[in-house]
């Protein structure tokens, strides 16, 4: 199968998930219960996981902007690109969200997309006062299900005939691989969130539970945690909480 139809299989996945639980997450209180002042302006940068955009995140977007934060996309289009670049992409998304709202901000991300707002979060810890991992496998990041892999190495493949903007071979096993592998396990200055469910069909749950992190472990499928009721219960006090000491720290100097 091609990478394209790889992708194009995970985005039908992704809808036909989305179609069953989007429903549940707007009739839900999490949902429904906004408080606008709850963020008290606390930037958040949302990072997609592989193959989407910064539109597979929307909900938790507007979600979050709901309660009083300012979120952005992490600005690295479909996150098909070489983990390097899209960590050189976050951080300068991170720069400027921090420059706008006046302070460190939360880096949030989905599957590969947690992945690489963990390392962004390592390298720039003083931009960084939070991160949310959603099923992300951190621990591993070849150990996804081999549907993913084959399509990673179909576009490493094409990357390697000249398609620009996309992961190559190094990503997937050369200095550059070993470099965010390394650096992936270093320890994070910051509080963070790891989300795993064990129905994950992508990622093993176990790849998931950084050390760094605090684990929290939800019922959902993996494309549907941007979705998933209980995953906005997960995170709705924890991001509450890192508002509040962060605006309490900022008011206290």
């Amino acid at each position: 199968m091609s990478a394209v139809a790889q992708l194009r299989s995970l985005a039908r996945e992704h809808v036909a998930v989305a179609a069953f639980t989007i429903p549940r997450l707007l009739r839900h209180s999490v949902w429904r219960d906004a408080n606008p002042h709850e963020g008290g302006g606390l930037g958040v940068v949302l990072v997609p996981g592989f193959g989407a955009g910064d539109f597979s995140l929307s909900l938790a977007t507007t979600w979050l902007r709901d309660r009083g934060y300012e979120p952005t996309g992490a600005g690295v289009g479909f996150n098909v690109g070489c983990t390097s670049e899209l960590v050189d992409r976050i951080e300068r998304r991170l720069e400027e969200h921090v420059e706008a709202t006046g302070g460190p901000v939360v880096l949030l991300g989905q599957s590969r997309g947690g992945g690489l707002a963990r390392l962004a979060a390592a390298r720039r810890p003083d931009l960084v006062c939070g991160l949310v991992m959603l099923g992300s496998p951190v621990l591993d990041p070849m150990g996804a299900h081999p549907h993913v892999l084959l399509a990673a190495r179909a576009l490493a493949g094409l990357s390697a005939i000249g398609v620009p903007g996309l992961m190559d071979n190094d990503c997937l096993s050369g200095t550059c691989f070993e470099d965010n592998v390394a650096a992936a396990t270093t320890p994070l200055e910051m509080p963070a969130v790891s989300v795993y469910s064990k129905s994950d069909g992508i990622v093993p749950w176990q790849l998931s539970l950084d050390p760094s992190a605090e684990c929290v472990e939800v019922h959902s499928t993996h494309t549907g945690m941007g979705v998933d009721p209980d995953v906005y219960l997960a995170l709705r006090p924890r991001l509450a909480r890192w508002a509040a000491e962060r605006f309490d720290l900022r008011d206290a100097g």
